[in-house]
């Protein structure tokens, strides 16, 4: 071979292979995370399907806690609309915002629940909240998931040489993790305490 190919090959995998590569890369990363959203996604409806029967088990007994009921269901009602109109669009703060006032009111319902005693030995009751537990844990599974997956999208469009073209390639800004306020609340899960012994 002489000095010119090898120039010419070199050339070429420097201007055209390497920004396909880069390209790849960068449309995988971005896949990778987006994928992960819906995952978070699928978890969210789950949690927001499971708390209106929540709701109707508890309510016979909490006839007096009606505000309370009623501030669980609007938050539900907001969290499954902000759900519904964040998929595709990738928004994860008014997702974050919405998700941690039904966690807060969920919170409200446990309290009242607790001051019920017909409630703690409800066996419908403690099986909606055991399914709440476990689908929390799955949302803060598929949260970090989400999140260590951004990293990996930003990391790769921020590094070299990925970095020279990722705005060329359309890929002109970081995404955003999704950060929930109440970290405790997500890592562990609003529960009912069932005292069966009382």
């Amino acid at each position: 071979m002489t000095m010119g190919i090898v120039l010419t090959l070199f050339l070429a995998a420097v201007f055209i292979v390497l920004p396909v590569m880069i390209y790849n890369r960068l449309v995988r990363a971005r896949n990778e995370y987006r994928n992960a959203l819906a995952q978070i996604q699928v978890q969210l409806k789950r949690r927001h399907d499971l708390v209106p029967n929540l709701v109707e088990a508890a309510a016979a007994a909490l006839k007096h806690e009606r505000q309370t009921l009623e501030a669980v269901m609007t938050a539900r009602n907001q969290a499954a609309a902000v759900l519904q109109s964040s998929m595709g669009s990738g928004e994860t703060a008014a997702l974050a915002q919405s998700e941690n006032a039904l966690t807060s009111a969920l919170r409200g319902l446990n309290v009242a629940v607790e001051a019920y005693p017909e409630l703690k030995g409800n066996e419908t009751i403690q099986a909606l909240t055991e399914e709440l537990s476990s689908t929390e844990n799955r949302v803060a599974f598929a949260r970090q998931a989400y999140n260590d997956s951004v990293m990996s999208y930003n990391n790769t469009r921020e590094t070299f040489p990925a970095s020279l073209l990722a705005d060329f390639f359309g890929h002109k800004k970081n995404a955003p993790l999704l950060h929930f306020d109440d970290y405790a609340a997500i890592r562990h899960a609003p529960k009912v305490h069932l005292d069966l012994n009382g």
